[in-house]
């Protein structure tokens, strides 16, 4: 038996609370293809570990102090181009889920999913698919996914951040004005920032940049 067929899938895990890291690590021992090398409590710690012990998979919650878990998979993407990022979570919204497979995650799992999910989850990842929890399964198709992943469909990336707060707010119906209240900037900005984002989405009138934003993700809605 060769090296490589001996050798563990090696996982490191990103979450700031301990409790949650235990549990996980726990499912993870039910299966001896599979081995936790390490445990950090946000972004920056798994960065650091991962200059040191590279593994096949990270683990990573979304919500964590200093450098919260899409940006910690956008800079794991980058640098350890041959680690997988599956992403941990409560989140169940839209915009979570098309920002982390816009920056390259390999799954997004919640964390409301069975214990036999993560599992499943994890073996999807290793034999080079991706994995979507049931919760978005039905929601989003493989080519949707397909579109958040690649260069041209990667629709956070084309956006500013102050771009992403204008769409935000007009999302809201708010009109150029009191965006332009909110942000302490002038009419005329907003406005052009509109225009902008009319351009980058093919849109010709702004309902249609909203739906095309809500439905995709890109914003928050209370009817999403």
């Amino acid at each position: 038996m060769s090296e490589e067929s001996l050798k563990k899938y090696s996982i490191i895990l990103a979450d700031d609370h301990v409790l949650i890291r235990h549990g996980i690590k726990n499912i993870i021992k039910q299966h001896n293809k599979y081995e936790v090398i390490g445990e950090v409590a946000d972004g920056e710690e798994l960065l650091k570990m991962l200059n040191r012990s590279p593994a096949d998979l990270v683990i990573v919650d979304i919500t964590m102090p200093k450098c919260n878990g899409v940006e910690a998979a956008e800079i794991v993407k980058r640098r350890f181009p041959r680690t997988k990022v599956l992403m941990l979570t409560m989140h169940k919204s839209k915009e979570y889920f098309s920002q982390a497979m816009s920056v390259g995650a390999e799954g997004y799992l919640i964390k409301d999913d069975s214990d036999k999910e993560l599992l499943i989850a994890i073996d999807t990842i290793r034999k080079g698919k991706i994995y979507v929890s049931p919760f978005f399964a039905e929601s989003f198709t493989d080519d949707v996914i397909e579109a958040y992943r690649s260069e041209e469909g990667n629709l956070v990336k084309k956006l500013s951040k102050r771009e992403k707060e204008v769409l935000q707010l007009v999302a809201k119906g708010l009109t150029s004005k009191e965006v332009a209240d909110k942000l302490n900037v002038s009419p005329r900005t907003v406005d052009t920032h509109r225009a902008n984002l009319l351009k980058k989405f093919n849109c010709k009138k702004t309902i249609d940049l909203v739906n095309y934003a809500v439905r995709c993700g890109l914003v928050k809605s209370d009817s999403y």
